[in-house]
């Protein structure tokens, strides 16, 4: 059974989802053949607004959002908390003007991790707690940490944060992290067990 006290906290888009690859593959399909192909999801403010407009269409769309492919590296951390005895709970951003994305965002969370997963949806990640976090956009973790100093971040790897670095964020790439990662996790628990325990023996005398 998992402790309610011991909260990991799950982004979704570049975590548990694989974002990038489904909407990269939506826009790769809308291009006509005499355009240049994409190889990688337009970002910044210079995006051309024609592409602008089709990830906007592409987004809109509650069965898009419903339908993104599983994230292996965030589903490595997963199943190791759930074994460790977390009580792991979704931690999402919703979009602000598009209630769809919302709808789908459930959708995708019945589909792959079941109808009774505990879920928050906020436009302010920051308010919420947990023992963890486990994101991969470095704006979100940092607003997350100013009022954690104690928290830890496991961060898969993408390449929006592959120069970020926080002396409490672990980012994992793949097999050669994961001792630091699993090993964080086990401290985590371990320094949980023993401050109950000391609670209860306090509480007992």
């Amino acid at each position: 059974m998992p402790n309610p006290e011991l909260i990991a906290l799950f982004d979704m888009d570049g975590t548990l989802c694989n974002y990038d690859k489904s909407l990269l593959q939506r826009l790769q399909n809308l291009q006509a053949p005499e355009e240049e192909r994409i190889i990688e999801v337009p970002r910044g403010d210079d995006v051309p607004s024609f592409l602008s407009a089709r990830m906007n269409l592409i987004r809109a769309s509650k069965e898009w959002w419903a339908k993104i492919p599983r994230l292996g590296l965030g589903f490595d951390v997963l199943d190791a908390c759930n074994q460790l005895g977390f009580r792991c709970m979704i931690l999402t951003q919703g979009p602000k003007r598009n209630p769809d994305a919302w709808a789908g965002k459930k959708m995708w969370i019945d589909a792959n991790l079941g109808n009774d997963f505990d879920i928050t949806i906020t436009r302010d990640k920051s308010l919420v707690y947990g023992k963890i976090l486990v994101d991969d956009y470095p704006p979100y973790v940092e607003e997350w940490l100013k009022w954690r100093p104690r928290g830890t971040v496991i961060m898969p790897a993408s390449a929006g944060n592959k120069d970020f670095t926080h002396p409490q964020v672990i980012r994992y790439a793949g097999d050669g992290d994961w001792p630091k990662v699993h090993g964080a996790l086990v401290s985590i628990v371990k320094a949980f067990k023993e401050s109950d325990l000391e609670q209860h023996t306090c509480e007992a005398t």
